[in-house]
């Protein structure tokens, strides 16, 4: 391990406008009144265009945006500026400075991307006016909004994240590589053990990839319902993918060594693809909730456009936290043990061998996991609350039977993948072994994406015909 000396940064000093001292006075009285004038400016446009029924169009919601935009770009420059002009301590706190960084960074970008919206929409109103209203509406201006909002926060957090890692303040180690312990067996148990898990990891891909395969056939399966669960299915190929293939490459070639980059590349995926899961059970959830409660409005409300929407959202949080945990756990030192008593790289168990403080990476797992698995187990819940209670207000065995066969194989994948989250992470007992642990991982990282295709295929009318109408399909060919 080689060590690295970094100097210890706490401030900076911003010289501002020390280029005129004479004309400083002049200067800051015109900026002044230039900042009141665009706040109170911006600030009035937004309370007509929010007032006002005539002005609830695209444009002038756009236009709304872009004045908030311009009072908040301001107001994270000048007034730090004209504090620091009129006293003696000009510097700023290296914390301060890394979040002006971030909200300059991150409403500098939104203003541009709000400018490209407003040119569009006026292309739109002069090309081609017959269609405007079918093509631009505040709905998909305000979606289309909180995407970009998501969008340019990440790679705003990106920046200020790598920004910090370079102004670093304390001496850090570089740890090369890590050792994965891998599973708790013996010697001769690997050979059986290798031969099981590789079984277990070619059917898991095989049953996905088939369940996608049918859905992008059939016609009768292009549904949302079928199309979260194609999402769902790829998820689960990739979840899985990013772990048994190393487990199963150092079983094999008994090297236990692992790379500093991959070890942190595989528990970005890993998280990523953990949170995706969450997010599309979810989605999921919803899907039955609006067919079941809602089967009137089933068509209206769960749109392509909206479904498209409500994955899109999943792979951008989903992206945006593991980036967070990842860029955060790269600014971790870590000491002489570098054994991992896993099969992966686990955050938890990274961790662990840190020899840094902690303590705002575990405020951000606190964050994270309220955010990626309470609120959507919640919403869950709610939603099958919801189901049951409309279903108990007409009881009847033939609309049980209805909700079963449409809720019944995605309440079975909740309950499996969430109970092992919920028993491992939730409810940790102290005298649990680590290989407890790592049995407990299994069930959710290797044999929950197992289960999947065969929950879905076994208790689907649907899916099982289209997988009748494949057969039979490979079977005309074949002859």
């Amino acid at each position: 391990m080689a060590t690295r000396n970094r100097t210890e940064v706490t401030e900076f000093v911003l010289l501002g406008l020390s280029s005129w001292p004479e004309k400083q006075p002049v200067i800051l009285e015109i900026v002044l009144t230039m900042y009141l004038v665009a706040v109170m400016g911006h600030a009035l446009l937004v309370i007509v265009a929010l007032s006002d029924p005539k002005l609830q169009t695209p444009m002038y919601f756009l236009l709304s945006q872009l004045s908030f935009i311009d009072i908040f770009l301001t107001t994270i420059t000048v007034p730090q500026m004209l504090v620091h002009s009129l006293s003696v301590n000009k510097t700023i706190s290296f914390n301060c400075c890394m979040i002006q960084l971030f909200f300059f960074m991150a409403v500098g970008s939104m203003e541009g991307h709000l400018l490209a919206a407003m040119a569009y929409d006026c292309y739109v109103a002069i090309c081609d006016p017959l269609r405007y209203s079918a093509t631009i509406s505040c709905r998909l201006c305000l979606r289309n909004t909180l995407i970009l909002w998501v969008v340019v926060s990440l790679n705003s957090l990106l920046y200020s994240v790598l920004v910090t890692r370079l102004m670093r303040r304390e001496n850090q180690s570089s740890m090369s590589q890590f050792l994965l312990l891998g599973l708790p067996i013996r010697p001769e148990q690997q050979g059986m053990v290798f031969a099981l898990f590789l079984g277990v990891y070619l059917t898991t891909v095989l049953g996905n990839l088939l369940i996608i395969l049918l859905i992008r056939l059939d016609s009768r399966l292009h549904t949302p319902m079928y199309f979260f669960l194609s999402h769902l299915a790829l998820t689960d190929v990739s979840f899985s993918s990013v772990t048994v293939p190393r487990m199963l490459t150092s079983m094999q070639t008994q090297d236990q060594s692992i790379p500093y980059a991959e070890c942190i590349a595989q528990m970005y995926f890993f998280i990523f693809f953990t949170d995706l899961d969450n997010f599309l059970l979810t989605s999921m959830a919803y899907d039955r909730y609006v067919a079941i409660c809602h089967p009137l409005h089933y068509t209206t409300i769960m749109r392509e456009g909206p479904c498209t929407l409500l994955v899109t959202v999943s792979w951008i949080l989903s992206c945006a936290n593991a980036l967070c945990h990842t860029l955060l756990l790269t600014q971790l030192s870590f000491c002489a043990d570098n054994a991992i008593p896993h099969f992966f790289c686990d955050l938890d168990v990274l961790l662990k061998l840190s020899c840094s403080d902690t303590s705002l990476n575990e405020l951000a797992i606190f964050i994270a996991g309220m955010a990626v698995i309470i609120l959507p187990l919640t919403s869950i819940l709610i939603s099958y609350g919801r189901i049951g209670a409309a279903i108990l207000k007409v009881p009847s065995t033939k609309g049980i039977c209805k909700a079963l066969s449409t809720c019944g194989s995605h309440l079975s994948v909740v309950a499996l993948y969430y109970g092992t989250i919920i028993a491992l992470y939730f409810f940790p007992s102290s005298s649990m072994a680590s290989d407890k642990n790592i049995i407990a991982s299994v069930m959710y990282t290797v044999v929950t994406p197992l289960l999947n295709p065969f929950i879905y295929s076994l208790r689907n009318r649907d899916m099982k015909g289209a997988l009748e109408k494949l057969f039979n399909r490979a079977t005309v060919l074949s002859q």
